[in-house]
């Protein structure tokens, strides 16, 4: 069972909390890492491309000249996909690209992607934020203090007070412990918990 050191705002220690093997101890896998990820992208892309085939552009209602006699080609509309400005043929149609993946392979990502953060010793435990109200230069501030860019906060539950304070800095997420996700803490170099989320987190993914 590892240790981590929880810190104040101040970055001062004021304690330690252990953490499960079973969660933050796993075995990082690429291949489990790489197949979670690519199952987010494919559930949060909009799916919204759509074309028109020949039946749904406008105009080609009669037949524009006659079957015989002309010397040019036979036709029957002028929006055959032949044609310019005719209808597109096997073009995308809005669609849902998500697909279903087993729930244990999500969580063992997750743990995977827990476990390589505090490998990295790039997870900071905090008692606290120190925001008495929504100032986005007390959080650069915290932040500052902790010598962090990039990184992504995760609380027990929402709380707009530090959710509005980090929306406007550049590489900062902040998420509910149930909103944790592989690809959130792959993208971010840091991972800032919350005392009380690090025993809900684990609690989920128990």
């Amino acid at each position: 069972m590892a240790t981590l050191a929880i810190y104040n705002s101040k970055k001062e220690k004021v304690g330690d909390i252990d953490v499960a093997d079973s969660v933050f101890g796993v075995e990082p896998k690429v291949g489990v890492l790489h197949e979670v990820v690519q199952w987010q992208m494919a559930k949060r892309r909009a799916g919204t491309a759509s074309t028109k085939t020949r039946s749904e552009v406008r105009g080609g209602g009669r037949k524009p000249w006659r079957q015989k006699g002309t010397g040019r080609a036979r036709a029957g509309t002028i929006r055959s996909p032949l044609w310019r400005k005719g209808g597109t043929v096997f073009g995308p149609k809005p669609r849902d690209y998500g697909y279903s993946l087993p729930k244990k392979v999500r969580n063992l990502a997750l743990k995977m992607a827990l476990s390589d953060k505090l490998a990295s010793d790039r997870i900071l435990v905090v008692n606290e934020f120190g925001l008495e109200e929504v100032k986005t230069k007390q959080m650069a501030s915290f932040l500052n203090v902790f010598d962090v860019s990039k990184a992504v906060i995760v609380l027990e539950d929402r709380d707009k007070t530090i959710e509005l304070s980090a929306r406007n800095i550049p590489g900062v997420k902040v998420l509910a412990h149930n909103g944790i996700n592989v690809y959130d803490l792959l993208k971010h170099e840091y991972l800032i918990m919350h005392e009380s989320a690090v025993k809900a987190v684990e609690e989920r993914l128990k």
